[in-house]
């Protein structure tokens, strides 16, 4: 059976679609978002995490690790990813909790089970399971089976997507998926790829292609200090929400550096994200209301 990549299943989520859902997050992804939170993600494969303040230096990890993946500096264990071949041998020796491996393999069925001991709270609230990542629709053969087995249960199903994929791709998902929560990081192709590593052609053609379908959206605007968050592209943001005839309402989510610290546990496997600092609650809610002005439903958070 058709197996998948995950590196986390989130229970009693409740900013991933309507009522309580299951959050499943597929590793995976062809953007390179320069604030991204779950740069664990990008890489398809599992990946090593060590909490460095967390390490206490016994070196209790570099005695069971058979390929030489780990050494000592300053005091702290260090793992070179290019060694580690993800074992989890160092894991259940390390006695502060300091390692673990991102990501795990795991089958449709198996999933499926996983997603199923949740209905309870999606029957009593309307909610679901998310498929979220990094990209899901990087492992798309695999979210299709998924879906398709969620839809045969009468689970409600919602993808969070860059919508970044090829358009046959993205309708064999369309054809199970009851929602989709579409980011919409910035209306200038050319500012789009400098921060995110694609242009936004691709992305917004799929956008409007899912509202042709029927496909009812929200669409999930990362608030960057410095990036998106200028009048102007507010302003080109709101009249293309408006072009699109199934969007439910947009999500304003604002800059969440998380994704920095993840980055150090990473070590040299991890991406190099630029820190924008803060978000200003105030300018954040001048843009609200921008959004609002311009006679959209805004809901702040996701």
């Amino acid at each position: 059976m058709l197996s998948g990549t995950v590196f986390d299943i989130k229970r009693y989520a409740i900013h991933d679609g309507p009522g309580i859902r299951t959050t499943v997050f597929l590793k995976g992804c062809p953007l390179s978002c320069a604030w991204c939170h779950n740069p664990e993600s990008w890489q398809k494969k599992p990946q090593p995490s060590v909490r460095v303040l967390r390490c206490q230096g016994c070196a209790r990890c570099i005695d069971v690790c058979a390929h030489e993946a780990i050494t000592l500096e300053s005091g702290k264990a260090v793992t070179d990813p290019k060694r580690c071949v993800r074992c989890g041998e160092c894991l259940d020796t390390c006695l502060a909790n300091a390692r673990e491996i991102l990501g795990r393999d795991i089958t449709v069925a198996d999933l499926v089970t996983e997603i199923e001991k949740d209905r309870i709270f999606f029957d009593e609230s309307g909610g679901g399971v998310t498929f979220s990542g990094g990209e899901p629709l990087a492992q798309a053969e695999f979210l299709c089976q998924v879906l398709e087995a969620c839809d045969q249960e009468e689970l409600h199903t919602a993808v969070d997507t860059t919508c970044h994929a090829e358009t046959d791709v993205l309708e064999r998902v369309a054809e199970h998926a009851r929602l989709f929560l579409c980011d919409l990081k910035h209306l200038d192709s050319d500012q789009h790829a400098s921060f995110t590593g694609v242009r936004n052609e691709q992305i917004l053609s799929n956008i409007r292609q899912l509202s042709v379908w029927g496909k009812p959206l929200h669409l999930r605007i990362p608030l960057i200090p410095g990036f998106n968050d200028s009048p102007e592209n507010i302003r080109q943001t709101s009249d293309f929400i408006k072009s699109i005839s199934t969007v439910q309402r947009i999500d304003i989510l604002p800059y969440n550096r998380s994704g920095v610290d993840k980055t150090r546990r990473l070590g040299t496997a991890g991406p190099d994200l630029k820190d924008f600092g803060p978000s200003d609650d105030t300018h954040v809610a001048r843009c609200v209301s921008e959004f609002r002005n311009a006679g959209i439903d805004v809901k702040l958070g996701g």
